[in-house]
């Protein structure tokens, strides 16, 4: 059991976990996921950290099949700029490995964001930890938990 699904259990979350088989050559874990589990890929959102220009980390959860927006989600955490951090820091930080960050559990609670189109979803799937394993939750649920604003933070086409 992942300390995400440790969390979700100890917070009395609403939840069900999804457990698929990874392929290691899928080109995105995401979309891997939704596509395995007959969703929508606009259900299944993904776990970024990001490094703000003060060297502190913080989360950004967004739809699969989007891009993170590095200046709506500056703007959202009230700072000026940003980056992806380094993914070695991020595994050390979460305690996940990368395709397996899940937003809950992690080793340090860090800032989040939730990208504002899942607020309009009544269930969301996002990592449960571990490549292969999904977690499916209410996502006003996440925000409680995570203490998470939503906001705009994706690129729009």
């Amino acid at each position: 059991m992942t300390p995400a699904i440790v969390l979700a259990k100890r917070q009395k979350l609403s939840h069900q976990i999804h457990e698929y088989t990874h392929d290691a050559a899928a080109p995105s874990y995401g979309l891997e996921a939704a596509e395995k589990l007959g969703v929508a890929a606009a259900c299944v959102f993904k776990t970024l950290v990001v490094e703000t220009d003060k060297q502190t980390l913080a989360v950004a959860i967004l739809p699969v099949n989007t891009t993170l927006n590095l200046k709506k989600m500056a703007k959202a955490l009230g700072v000026k700029k940003l980056h992806m951090a380094d993914p070695k820091q991020v595994e050390r930080v979460t305690g996940y490995v990368l395709g397996g960050v899940s937003p809950l559990g992690q080793k340090k609670r860090l800032p989040t964001v939730i990208d504002s189109s899942a607020a309009g979803q009544e269930r969301i799937y996002v990592s449960a930890g571990k490549r292969g394993l999904e977690i499916e939750l209410s996502a006003t649920d996440l925000a409680r938990v995570l203490d998470a604003p939503f906001a705009d933070i994706t690129d729009t086409d």
